[in-house]
């Protein structure tokens, strides 16, 4: 099933004068359950194109269809209600609530977004730390566990919903080598486990490494795909 298909899909940014074309008439599929990295240098759109995809910006021209819905024609109250029921983020400095524990951080969303009762949520929840491994440490703020730990709880966030799509942009930048390796081989048993897509924004050659489908995008254009990323063009 295709779950996020763009037709020359457009992003414009007006700063005084001056219009700046930010992703520039871009096609592209990407399949349920994929694992996705959209690469290229600062500036090439990438980062314009996920929060197209997230519904935290509106397109300028062309047509986005996500979980079977064309998020481009979304006033702002959809696109939020949109957001809150089907898609997670994750970030690349984590954006934990720093006064809150790791059980109420991944609770967040359930109360603000979903409003589910508090029996759901606590099996929600407790289900999700034991997945990404935070068993014990429920307890904690953010600042009395490691920078990885922060990202897994970032991740079992992310997943609260049960969102079909997530986010990630440089989820990884702010995270050592080996730590890297570890929530990017979570996310992938996340995935495998719930069927959840995951698209990356990235400059990482481990998540490139790592990605099924690679998009290039360049001065935001969407280059030539390679071998990996012409599966998701149909």
């Amino acid at each position: 099933m295709t779950l996020i298909r763009a037709e020359r899909l457009v992003k414009t940014y007006r700063s005084g004068d001056v219009e700046v074309s930010a992703v520039k008439g871009v096609d592209f599929a990407i399949e349920a359950k994929s694992f996705v990295a959209f690469v290229g240098p600062s500036g090439s759109g990438k980062t314009s194109l996920l929060n197209m995809v997230g519904c935290l910006d509106h397109p300028s021209g062309g047509k986005l269809t996500v979980i079977n819905t064309d998020v481009s024609t979304l006033d702002r109250r959809g696109a939020a209600e949109f957001r809150g029921k089907h898609i997670g983020f994750i970030f690349q400095d984590f954006n934990l609530i720093p006064v809150l524990t790791v059980y109420e951080n991944i609770e967040y969303p359930l109360i603000m977004v979903q409003d589910w009762p508090e029996d759901k949520r606590r099996k929600q929840v407790m289900r999700l730390i034991e997945a990404v491994g935070m068993l014990g440490q429920e307890h904690k703020r953010p600042d009395q566990i490691s920078g990885g730990q922060k990202q897994r709880v970032a991740v079992a966030r992310a997943l609260a919903t049960n969102a079909k799509l997530v986010l990630a942009d440089e989820p990884t930048a702010n995270l050592d080598h080996d730590t890297a390796y570890r929530v990017i081989e979570l996310m992938k048993k996340m995935r495998d486990e719930l069927g959840t897509t995951f698209v990356f924004s990235t400059h990482d050659s481990k998540i490139m490494s790592e990605a099924e489908i690679i998009f290039t995008l360049e001065d935001g254009r969407l280059q030539q795909p390679s071998e990996k990323a012409v599966a998701a063009h149909v």
